[in-house]
């Protein structure tokens, strides 16, 4: 059953990165050309072929079908992913917008880090392993529990990735932001009222 929690979460994943790039070609493409590794032409193609690439396999792992072949193409996607990360890295070039589940505004400043690359290359492990050891024989309510155990595991990483969005370690918090501002602005709004 492990193996199929594992292929459910490796599909999962890309599920959640492909479908939101399937409707913004232009977001994709300007992700793929903000990496600076492939020609134009190339670039163009990856744009068009990604996202529905990702879906297919990721449906496939999450559904069990054709496990080593889909596991085997999502580890030259994680591998291909991990290599644009880190080459760019090394480059020390993180002011690029990661692409990977979303694309920022073309006003932000998204920032890429070393954390984008490791996840890249864990996945890839994974989906290297899934190929190599293949999927066992299991029955249906075996792998109905292990896409609800992905499930659940994807809805906590996706929490976490929210408030990772939210709450920044060693920063002061949004709260004590917001207090101090509004004391400022309640100052402000005081003295404007009073002439001073």
């Amino acid at each position: 059953m492990m193996w199929a929690v594992v292929a459910a979460l490796v599909g999962g994943t890309l599920l959640l990165a492909g479908v939101p790039k399937a409707g913004d070609h232009e977001g994709l493409l300007r992700v793929v050309r903000g990496y600076r590794l492939l020609p134009s032409g190339i670039e163009q193609v990856v744009a068009r072929v990604l996202p529905a690439t990702e879906i297919a396999v990721g449906a496939l792992l999450v559904l069990g079908v054709a496990g080593r072949v889909a596991a085997a193409a999502a580890s030259v996607l994680f591998l291909g992913f991990f290599v644009g990360l880190t080459v760019n890295l090394a480059r020390g070039r993180r002011e690029l917008d990661c692409g990977c589940f979303a694309f920022g505004d073309r006003e932000a400043a998204p920032r890429i880090g070393w954390f984008h690359s490791v996840r890249a290359g864990g996945f890839a492990a994974l989906s290297i392993a899934l190929a190599l050891t293949g999927p066992p024989e299991i029955g249906v309510l075996e792998q109905a529990a292990a896409l609800a155990l992905a499930a659940l595991v994807l809805v906590a990483g996706l929490a976490v990735a929210q408030l990772r969005a939210v709450v920044h370690v060693g920063r002061r918090s949004v709260d004590e932001h917001l207090t101090q501002a509004s004391a400022e602005l309640r100052a402000v709004a005081t003295a404007s009222r009073y002439g001073a």
